[in-house]
């Protein structure tokens, strides 16, 4: 294992502490204008989401509406229920159904909550998931911002696990802990993105990140802060 890896895992909870959970719980708050320019406007706003931590697994239930979307890396499925129990919307083989897809199409409400699902699990469960079998991990030369140096993990994950993109990137400061990541979403047209966490919290032997804002990344790799395309804010978390 690198150096850093063991680091970071040393400095958000432990490698044993990680594998002995199994379930997150959150209210999570989903703003910003990306959702309305996908073509889905009404999923902004706040979910309880439920996720398993040793498998891709969620479920979300939107408040207000009370509609549950489950979502199983196993199974290859998306569901979408309303608080009744009828089915709204299915979608077997999801990424698949985002072929030939640009940064400007829209998307099904199906494929909205795909997205957010699989995105939602993978930052719940960094970087205990560096650790999983078949994700390599290796440390590149380090980045500079705002007067800070980071250090920079570049992360490969196998086909078995749903992510944006097959290898991005992860900045952390000296303490070991997460400061922003890089990728460039497969779904959305491999339009280049910089995620900043901006709050975290200590709950239950673990640091959480509870702030997240996502920022578009420019050609230098440099963000373009004059607007926040996607924000997510998590409360009332549990772990167990």
């Amino acid at each position: 294992m690198a150096a850093l890896l063991e680091q970071v895992l040393e400095a958000n909870g432990g490698l044993d502490r990680w594998k002995s959970l199994n379930g997150f719980t959150a209210r999570i708050t989903y703003g910003g204008p990306f959702w309305g320019f996908k073509g889905q406007p009404d999923v902004v706003g706040t979910d309880l989401v439920e996720a398993n931590l040793q498998e891709q697994r969620t479920r979300h239930t939107q408040e207000g509406t009370g509609r549950v979307v489950e979502y199983d890396r196993k199974a290859d499925r998306v569901t979408i229920t309303a608080a009744d129990g009828t089915l709204i919307e299915e979608l077997n083989n999801p990424r698949a159904s985002f072929e030939g897809y640009t940064h400007e199409t829209q998307w099904t409400l199906a494929q909205m909550y795909y997205f957010r699902s699989y995105a939602t699990w993978h930052y719940l469960v960094e970087p205990y998931i560096f650790t999983w079998p078949g994700v390599e991990t290796q440390e590149v030369e380090p980045w500079t911002e705002n007067g800070e140096t980071w250090r920079v993990l570049s992360v490969t994950f196998p086909s078995s696990i749903d992510t944006h993109t097959t290898t991005q990137l992860y900045y952390f400061d000296a303490a070991g802990r997460l400061r922003r990541m890089d990728y460039q979403p497969e779904v959305n047209g491999n339009s280049p993105v910089a995620h900043y966490i901006r709050g975290e919290a200590e709950v239950n032997g673990l640091s959480i990140p509870t702030k997240r804002h996502i920022h578009i990344r420019n050609n230098d790799r440099t963000p373009d802060l004059s607007w926040v395309p996607i924000e997510i804010e998590l409360s009332d978390i549990k772990i167990a």
